[in-house]
């Protein structure tokens, strides 16, 4: 099958397109199989809101469910049971994609929401999944909080690939970043391989612009900076990116062996309708990224999708879009504390939405 060609061209350019969904129905009917074949896909991502959207709207789990359900199993197993089945299969099939291009065919499991602010339980709960589902293009998603920082870089020591998940300020993903080089740096001193270890660095977009433009409404600010500074601090993160993957630090990580940790734009479908479709794909093309798409964004792009400006190009007008918005009165940080802590509660309020949808579920089988 002929690959779409302006996911083609995105590929080209060096960004990694991947799908920001999954179901079983996706891989039994094919439709992921399609998505690898036509439209450049290399990697997928989920999250307990897709996993939840996923179980509760299909009958391709009720066998499944009836056996756990015989078995008397907890509810937090059958969850976990459920969810590394879909993540082990849509592995398996992106195999092929990871033996070609060992970064990407990866699909990332999220550690319990819950866990967010407790730094042991996040670091044991990656290991356990990464044991449960048991395949080398599996990400482990771990939350960029406080917390979560030294986690990560406890679970890059232990061998295990890591999708830095929720991070939306600079000040944030270069703390991100020095999780990462630390973990590398703990592994080598304790005589680990870094063969095999990757990671991405999950930098949340439209949800940016949609907290700043309602303030920006609030204060009476000048309505030509609506819509702008999600990309404007994703443009300034690559940067940051440039600046620390090409550091002294970096490079003797890099003579043994180790990957740089990938940029990876997520919360790219836009929620303004006002805005273009594909504003959070256009305007972030750059080498060595990762853009993960909600299917409808995806074929957007596919069908109408133009490269901007490329990221280099966008530094002096990103960081003018960042200090035009907090002359404004806007308050970035905490807009970015305020977007952490409604984004982890999301994640809570859908993986309790999705417990409840087992529990019934097993009931029902049982």
């Amino acid at each position: 099958m002929a690959q779409n060609e302006n996911l083609a061209e995105l590929s080209e350019a060096g960004v990694a397109v991947w799908l920001d969904d999954l179901s079983r129905d996706r891989i039994r009917s094919g439709n992921l199989q399609s998505l690898v074949d036509g439209h450049s896909v290399v990697g997928v991502t989920t999250n307990p809101t897709i996993f939840a959207a996923a179980i509760s709207g299909s009958e391709s789990y009720d066998d499944q469910l009836h056996a756990l359900a015989v078995r008397k199993v907890s509810v937090e197993e059958a969850l976990r049971t459920i969810t590394a089945a879909d993540v082990r299969d849509a592995c398996d099939l992106l195999a092929p994609v990871a033996a070609a291009s060992p970064g990407d065919g990866r699909v990332s499991l999220e550690v319990a929401p819950g866990l967010a602010h407790d730094t042991d339980a996040t670091a044991a709960e990656a290991g356990h999944l990464w044991w449960l589902v048991d395949r080398k293009n599996l990400f482990i998603k771990i939350p960029a909080t406080e917390a979560g920082l030294p986690a990560i870089t406890e679970t890059i020591a232990n061998g295990i690939s890591v999708n830095v998940t929720l991070i939306f300020s600079l000040e944030r993903y270069r703390a991100v970043m020095d999780a990462y080089l630390s973990g590398l740096e703990k592994r080598v001193a304790e005589g680990g391989s870094l063969e095999g270890i990757a990671s991405v660095a999950s930098f949340f977009v439209s949800r940016v612009d949609t907290e700043i433009d309602k303030r920006l409404d609030k204060a009476g600010a000048d309505p030509s900076l609506k819509g702008k500074a999600g990309v404007a601090n994703a443009q300034l993160a690559y940067q940051a990116y440039e600046e620390v993957f090409s550091s002294d630090r970096w490079r003797a990580l890099e003579a043994q062996g180790a990957v740089a940790q990938r940029p990876l734009w997520a919360s790219t479908g836009v929620k303004n309708p006002e805005y273009s479709d594909t504003m959070y794909i256009s305007e972030l093309i750059a080498p060595g990224t990762v853009n993960t798409m909600p299917e409808k964004t995806m074929m957007a792009y596919a069908d109408h999708g133009t490269a901007g400006t490329p990221i280099q190009k966008s530094y002096d007008d990103a960081a003018a879009v960042m200090r035009a918005v907090s002359d404004a009165g806007i308050d970035l940080d905490d807009v970015f504390q305020v977007l952490e802590v409604e984004a982890v509660q999301k994640f809570v309020d859908s993986w309790d939405e999705l417990t409840a949808s087992v529990r019934s579920e097993l009931e029902d089988k049982a």
